[in-house]
Formats: C-alpha cells, sequence, structure tokens
C-alpha cells in the first residue's frame, strides 16, 4: 500500500506510461498488419491491451455500469456496484466499449493505426488522472488513495503532458482525441457523484476504459476532417 500510496503522488506521470503502453500496442499493430487483415489485426491488438493491462480497468467499468443503471435507492446503487456479479448493465458497457474500440481500429487507415493506439493511450491514462482530481472518495480503498492524492495541479500537469504526447503523435486529429477522452472523464465525474454521492476505484477504471474508447472512436471519426501529420 506504500507503494501505491508514492505512486499516486506522481500520478501525473500517467501519460507517460500510456505512451509507453501505446507504443507497445502500435508495434503490434505495426507487425500485424504485414500478414493479417485489418480486422483480424483490431481483434488481435484488443487481445493484446487486455493482456498487458489486465482486465482491472474492465472489470470497474462493469461494476461502474452496475450501480449507475440500478433503478433504486443510492443505496441500492452503491451495493450494485459492489456486488460480485455482474448485471446486465455491466455487460451491455463493456460490450459497448469492446465494439467501438473494434470499430474505430478497423476503420482507420493502416498508416494511422499504430499512432492511434499510442493517443489513445495517453488520453485514457489523462482520463483517470482526471476523475480522480475533481471527485470525492467515497469509502476507503484504491480509489480513496488516488482521489485523494490527485491535485488540480497533477490535473494540469498531466494534461500539459498528454497534450504534448498526442500533439507530436497525431496533430490536431491527437488533440481533439484527448479533448474527447476528457470530456467523457469530466461527464463520469458527474454521473458518478449523482449516482453514488462519491466514487470509488471503479469509477477509475472506467474512466480509462471510456477515455480510450473516446479517444479511439473520435479519431475514427474525424481522421479525414483533421490534419494528423504534425511533421
Amino acid at each position: 500500500m506504500e507503494g501505491i500510496e508514492a505512486l499516486m503522488r506522481h500520478i501525473y506521470i500517467f501519460p507517460v506510461i500510456g505512451a509507453v503502453l501505446g507504443l507497445i500496442f502500435a508495434l503490434t499493430a505495426r507487425i500485424l498488419a504485414e500478414f493479417a487483415p485489418q480486422g483480424v489485426v483490431a481483434v488481435l491488438v484488443l487481445v493484446v491491451i487486455y493482456k498487458i493491462c489486465g482486465i482491472n480497468h474492465a472489470d470497474g467499468l462493469a461494476d461502474f455500469a452496475d450501480g449507475v443503471t440500478a433503478h433504486t435507492s443510492r443505496e441500492k446503487k452503491i451495493s450494485a456496484m459492489k456486488d460480485v456479479y455482474i448485471g446486465t448493465g455491466g455487460v451491455i458497457f463493456v460490450v459497448v466499449t469492446i465494439l467501438a474500440i473494434f470499430t474505430a481500429l478497423s476503420v482507420v487507415p493502416l498508416a494511422l493505426l499504430p499512432l492511434i493506439l499510442i493517443a489513445a493511450e495517453v488520453s485514457a491514462k489523462q482520463s483517470m488522472i482526471t476523475f480522480a482530481a475533481f471527485s470525492d472518495p467515497l469509502h476507503k480503498g484504491f480509489g480513496q488513495i488516488a482521489i485523494e492524492n490527485t491535485t488540480s495541479s497533477d490535473f494540469l500537469i498531466g494534461l500539459v503532458i498528454a497534450s504534448l504526447i498526442c500533439g507530436a503523435t497525431l496533430g490536431a486529429l491527437g488533440l481533439a482525441a484527448i479533448v474527447a477522452s476528457q470530456i467523457s472523464a469530466f461527464y463520469l465525474v458527474k454521473v458518478s457523484k449523482r449516482n453514488f454521492g462519491g466514487a470509488t476505484g471503479d469509477g477509475f477504471g472506467a474512466a480509462n476504459e471510456i477515455g480510450r474508447a473516446m479517444a479511439l472512436v473520435t479519431s475514427a471519426a474525424m481522421w479525414g476532417a483533421l490534419t494528423w501529420m504534425p511533421w
């Protein structure tokens, strides 16, 4: 736990971690594109993402969705979020998020695919900082440690780092991706407060998954309209 607290005191480096992960995913996509059709590349990249990053964030998204979609009191919503069994809301949110990622990876030009993966992972990690910086902890746990150790300064430093990386990688398109992911993170802060009265580690994970999906979908939708080669 001391190690986690130390990490969270430097949470502003999350976009750098995202860039390293994105480079791994980009290299994977580049290699696979040499001998596999793009749809297959998209599936295999998804497998690599969850193999390396694990499923903790996806599990957080599922739990968060179960709580949000429970049509009961705030106490019952929190109970649904803590329940170890996945509900319909969780299944739908996770499936839609994965479909969004798959679709985005399937429709962008192959030359753009490695770059979009870098920007998306950076955006996802900055989304976690944003969620933590503007949320109030609901109870003790990983989420509490992240939220209590994340300040508005961490948010601003992380945002500058993330914007520089995304801009250098994808130009205006990368900046659009980071903006979209941050909008989703701020919206999740609002949803979490309204439904639960605070935030937990599940919301932290949900911000990562939805932030990644939003960045990818935005890039896929706007690549033809925005400059994506800053050099």
